[in-house]
């Protein structure tokens, strides 16, 4: 006699009926449900997934779930893309038969981009982004490798993950700002499309599945409360100018998780930096490389090596200096004329002497830094001791500007716009503009407290004039 239960179930398997919550928007086969715009032979199936392969076009669900009209969701699928591909997932977005969709989010699909020529715009907005409004701004996903990507909507609160992981959150507020070409990036009702951008962009997608909420769900995400401020993010954003602190520190009991969750409140990508050199923390290969093999950086986060002192490459090997992104020292710390060794943030360490002398010391010391040593960014830079910062700018001569940008230029390393000692000066950074030099944004946080919002950055970037192409980007 077979048992009750398993005839239950058996009915049930075969009527259909399941518990899964996930619906799906995608036979694997056909474009049943689905309708392109513009350029229709640029969508075709292959080996289960829809792949974009042709002029723009983009392919709106127009199918029978939710008569294709959504307000409360997760939405989720596969994705995999070619180098240089660039597409993209919209939602709550309507059709439109021609150009790029004007209602709903894009969340961004893009994972590299190609060599361009000096001058030519270069996408800095990568997979993750909720496009234009909160980007991220570092690929995490390497071309040819299929990954999951997650888009969710609650109330008013945008999130997207790649990989399970979260990649960006955005909460409208009540006034919403938008730049001209963004007028129709709001939350509201309607249905999903993908983006075919270009005829070298081939994205693939399959899997694709989408779970309704309820639509009465709350808003779990707290807007932006300083809307002026807002507004600056909004458009740098909407610019694709890459918002980016290379310089954020793990200090005073700060987290990972939060400092990643500060960076995603206003967009920005953080590179996490360890201090490596003497009385600094790890001041030898094995104590630092033991380090590194057991802590999992974030996928969203760069890791930065901060070579302290002078003495740094005799303590670290290329080897170990290979295993970061990137790295970065400053011109705080050297050894005077009369033998002493300098931190020049810690006054009882620090001889100034005659200020003029003092001066072209620090000077020649940074010099010699970015036009001999390994580095990708000068950091901390112009700072001088408590003792004569009020001299900042008769100290810092133009002549004196001028020997640190050439030199600068000659090393081919950037110069970080630091938000702790909102330095360099305006005067400074316009020189260094006016000369090619790459800029970079940096907080050198104490811990959690004091993490800000790279105010003095994004102020000297409309006072200087600053553009994408004036950015260094780790990897670009």
């Amino acid at each position: 006699m077979i048992p009750l239960l398993f005839t239950l179930t058996v009915i049930l398997m075969f009527s259909g009926f399941t518990n899964d919550p996930w619906l799906s928007l995608f036979d694997g086969e056909s474009l049943d449900g689905w309708r392109a715009s513009e350029n229709k032979e640029s969508w075709k199936i292959e080996d289960g997934a829809i792949v974009t392969a042709g002029p723009r076009s983009h392919l709106f669900y127009e199918g029978d779930v939710m008569d294709h009209n959504f307000k409360n969701f997760e939405l989720m699928m596969d994705v995999k893309t070619t180098p240089g591909s660039n597409s993209g997932i919209y939602i709550h977005t309507e059709f439109q038969e021609e150009g790029w969709p004007a209602k709903g989010y894009e969340c961004q699909v893009l994972n590299s981009t190609h060599p361009a020529e000096p001058g030519a715009y270069v996408e800095h907005k990568m997979g993750g982004s909720i496009y234009a409004i909160r980007n991220v701004w570092k690929p995490v996903v390497p071309d040819h490798e299929w990954f999951n990507y997650r888009i969710t909507v609650e109330g008013k609160t945008i999130r997207t993950f790649i990989n399970g992981v979260l990649a960006a959150e955005y909460t409208e507020p009540e006034e919403v700002y938008r730049p001209d070409g963004f007028a129709g990036r709001l939350l509201g009702t309607g249905t999903f499309a993908f983006q075919c951008h270009d005829p070298e962009s081939v994205v693939y997608y399959k899997n694709i599945r989408v779970k309704p909420l309820p639509d009465d769900l709350p808003t779990p995400g707290t807007p932006p409360q300083d809307l002026e401020f807002e507004k600056k993010l909004i458009d740098l954003a909407a610019a694709n100018f890459p918002l980016i602190d290379l310089h954020t520190h793990l200090k005073g009991g700060l987290t990972e998780d939060e400092a990643l969750a500060h960076a995603r409140s206003y967009g920005y990508t953080y590179g996490i930096a360890v201090n490596c050199g003497l009385k600094m923390g790890f001041e030898d290969d094995d104590s630092l490389n033991h380090f590194l093999d057991n802590y999992q950086a974030s996928p969203f986060t760069w890791f930065a090596m901060q070579a302290e002192g002078r003495e740094w490459l005799d303590l670290f090997s290329g080897e170990t200096r290979e295993r970061f992104d990137y790295v970065f020292t400053d011109g705080m710390t050297w050894t005077n004329r009369n033998g002493k060794r300098m931190r020049l943030w810690i006054p009882e360490e620090t001889e100034v002497g005659d200020p003029q002398d003092f001066m072209d010391q620090l000077v020649e010391n940074i010099v010699e830094i970015v036009t001999t040593e390994p580095i990708d960014i000068h950091v901390n830079p112009t700072f001088l001791p408590a003792e004569i910062s009020d001299r900042y700018d008769e100290l810092w001569t133009t002549e004196r500007m001028d020997r640190v940008i050439n030199a600068l230029k000659e090393g081919e390393v950037a110069l970080e716009i630091n938000n702790r000692y909102r330095i360099p000066s305006e005067a400074f950074l316009k020189r260094a503009k006016a000369a090619g030099v790459k800029f970079t944004f940096g907080t050198n946080n104490g811990g959690a407290g004091d993490l800000g919002r790279m105010e003095y950055a994004i102020e000297m970037v409309e006072a200087c004039g600053l553009e994408a192409s004036d950015m260094w980007i780790p990897g670009k």
